[in-house]
């Protein structure tokens, strides 16, 4: 291809190549690692293009790459920032529910029933075991397991 004809370091086929594999880079990375230096290879392409020397070419890469990332990134981790999706988990504290599995914090086992629900279960105090039958209060909920008294 007569693009790549004149393909040596710092040559406007050098940056364009650069630029692509940046690009690649970017869309097969589920985070933004590579976008900055898009930027700074177009720039570098364009001082090239220009007959700006290599060295010139790389300074200009090199803060155009470093002024995206700085400029960018703390607009892009508001925006891409995980929104924490709120369950309803913690309407169940304060509820009382029924021992379906004797709870043993000793043995790590129990269960309880709660809403028509089976929760993994234990008790709040180490040495306090609860049968099955018994009625208990939800005081926390960690993990899957919930914490009962």
């Amino acid at each position: 291809m007569a693009i790549f004809s004149n393909f040596y370091f710092g040559s406007v086929s050098f940056w364009l190549v650069c630029f692509i594999i940046f690009v690649i880079v970017e869309g097969l990375t589920a985070g933004l690692v590579s976008i900055w230096f898009c930027f700074g290879s177009i720039c570098a392409m364009l001082a090239s293009k220009a007959g700006a020397p290599i060295y010139v070419q790389l300074v200009i890469f090199a803060i155009v790459s470093a002024a995206m990332f700085i400029l960018t990134k703390p607009f892009l981790k508001r925006v891409l920032k995980q929104k924490n999706i709120p369950t309803n988990f913690d309407r169940l504290i304060g509820q009382s529910a029924i021992v379906t599995e004797k709870i043993d914090n000793m043995l790590e086992t129990g269960a309880i029933k709660c809403d028509g629900k089976i929760w993994t279960a234990r008790s709040e105090k180490t040495g306090k075991c609860f049968d099955v039958g018994e009625f208990v209060t939800i005081t926390a909920i960690e993990g899957v397991k919930a914490i009962v008294k």
